[in-house]
């Protein structure tokens, strides 16, 4: 029984907005254009669910669809927490906050409605860069050191899940993870970056999102069959759309 419609030829026609404001945000940001790259940043997340909204059309809202957007949301208030906390002295709790929620979503949707196989064992990668990240960065962290560990657990979550999924799922689980990294580089320890790599952030992390969205847009059209669903995971099969 098949449980989604065709994937239209023009889906990927609603990413063009927000590939072109990622250019420009990314460009106006490494060139210091903060009034440009300020407001920019702030449009990169409502594109992308205008994309989504274009790609998905033809599906039935469902479970997916709502999850991804809340991750979206929880993620732009992340990328505004500055604009949307101004009452903080410090905005980086109130950020984290914002996307270790979107990151705790996008790991209940990869594992109970867009899996396809099982961990492949390649993914054991992200436990070793777990590891290195907290060896690395803990002489830095003082009284943060646990509270990063188990952040980095959840990111590094997002990331294994994602490998279970649509291959674009997974480029954009591995991106999103580079750019957590370099960020908690940039934070904690920014004289062991490079010059230059801290502009990475914003490339990686619009990079990740936007693949995200897309294979979870493919995903969710893509034929699937009921036979199909893993005796492991009687969900991870099915798209309730």
């Amino acid at each position: 029984m098949t449980l989604s419609t065709p994937l239209a030829r023009n889906w990927w026609w609603g990413f063009i907005p927000y590939i072109a404001l990622s250019i420009i945000h990314v460009v106006t940001l490494a060139l210091s254009v903060d009034d440009v790259a300020g407001p920019t940043k702030l449009w990169l997340m409502p594109l992308l669910i205008v994309a989504v909204l274009w790609g998905g059309r033809g599906t039935a809202w469902g479970t997916p669809y709502t999850l991804l957007f809340l991750a979206l949301a929880f993620s732009w208030l992340g990328d505004g927490a500055g604009t949307f906390f101004p009452y903080l002295d410090d905005e980086l709790p109130a950020m984290l906050l914002c996307f270790g929620v979107a990151h705790l979503i996008y790991i209940a949707l990869f594992w109970r409605y867009l899996a396809i196989t099982r961990v492949p064992r390649w993914a054991a990668i992200y436990a070793v860069w777990w590891i290195v990240l907290v060896v690395y960065l803990w002489p830095y962290l003082g009284g943060l050191a646990f509270a990063v560990a188990a952040y980095g657990l959840v990111l590094g979550g997002t990331a294994v899940l994602s490998t279970r999924c649509h291959p674009a799922i997974a480029w954009g689980g591995a991106f999103f993870l580079t750019s957590d990294t370099i960020l908690a580089f940039t934070i904690f320890a920014p004289k062991a970056l490079p010059p230059g790599v801290g502009d990475l952030v914003m490339l990686t992390y619009t990079m990740g999102q936007g693949l995200i969205a897309a294979g979870v847009i493919i995903a969710t059209h893509r034929p699937r069959s009921t036979a199909s669903v893993r005796h492991d995971n009687p969900q991870s099969d099915t798209i309730d759309s």
